[in-house]
């Protein structure tokens, strides 16, 4: 990837830049749904859909079966976009889930299919894993698929407490020989803390081995039941964040953006829509004794 483009347009080298430093929202392991965008990119403590991508043992809270797309626009350009699917299904031995996605353009892009699943132990603790198919396309360069395992685990050790952690890539998959080029193995360790029914807090530290860690922190307020304000903060990069998220019976719609005082904005949509859980009709017989 260092070695790129050689590009004579201004937007295009932008682009390179963009893409060689720690910058680009490289799908490896960065964070997804607009929720998570919206309070610093913190969520490796969160248990929602997008926890098929952000830390697997989220899943083992689900109790739906749910879908949600997911669009980044990196800094308005378009060839930085990121586009995700997701779909997950809680079964009485787990959820499994799905997640596709892919970044970049014709000359430099990146697709992620995984295949995950999570399961709650008892209400405190839950853990869960994922398999990932990567795809890197690089133009004149050719393409390079590998398999990539990754997994995490969250606990509850007091209430409204949740910490999480999550590792990607331990076995440290390498991508090409050249220069000895290898995925990132990223560890993350975070939490969350419910003061009440409308202020929540998340944080979280990054640590790619090969580069400096991360921090990042977000807050939630929930003005009114259906509506939700965020916003956050992260460092290398130093980006702020803010957010908002409607939810109206089964969908959940999050719009949210990042700012860089260089590069500027980085605006996200999420779309959420959650199935009924269904009802299964009690027997005649039984009914009739439970009414006794």
């Amino acid at each position: 990837m260092k070695r790129l483009l050689q590009v004579t347009d201004y937007k295009l080298q932008v682009i390179a830049f963009l893409l060689t430093c720690n910058l680009q929202p490289s799908i490896c392991n960065s964070s997804f749904g607009s929720r998570s965008s919206g309070l610093g990119n913190a969520s490796v403590s969160l248990s929602d859909l997008w926890s098929v991508q952000n830390n697997q043992s989220g899943l083992g809270y689900l109790k739906n079966i749910s879908a949600a797309v997911y669009y980044q626009n990196q800094f308005l350009l378009k060839e930085l976009s990121t586009k995700a699917f997701a779909f997950a299904a809680p079964t009485k031995h787990g959820t499994f889930g799905v997640c596709v996605s892919s970044f970049g353009y014709s000359l430099f892009s990146q697709n992620k299919y995984g295949l995950a699943f999570g399961k709650a132990f008892g209400k405190n603790i839950s853990a869960g894993m994922m398999l990932d198919y990567m795809e890197t396309n690089i133009s004149e360069y050719g393409k390079k698929g590998s398999l990539v395992a990754e997994g995490g685990i969250q606990a509850m050790p007091m209430k409204n407490l949740t910490i999480g952690m999550h590792l990607f890539n331990l076995t440290r998959i390498k991508l090409a020989d050249y220069n000895d080029e290898r995925i990132p193995t990223i560890l993350r360790l975070g939490a969350d803390y419910q003061f009440s029914d409308k202020v929540f807090v998340a944080m979280e530290t990054e640590k790619d081995i090969d580069k400096k860690a991360m921090f990042k922190a977000g807050m939630e307020y929930k003005p009114v039941k259906e509506l939700y304000l965020r916003t956050g903060i992260s460092t290398n990069p130093s980006l702020s964040c803010f957010g908002i998220g409607v939810e109206l019976k089964h969908f959940k719609l999050d719009l949210s953006s990042t700012y860089h005082s260089t590069f500027g904005f980085s605006p996200q949509v999420g779309l959420m829509y959650e199935f009924e859980r269904s009802k299964k009709k009690q027997p005649a017989k039984v009914t009739e004794e439970l009414q006794k």
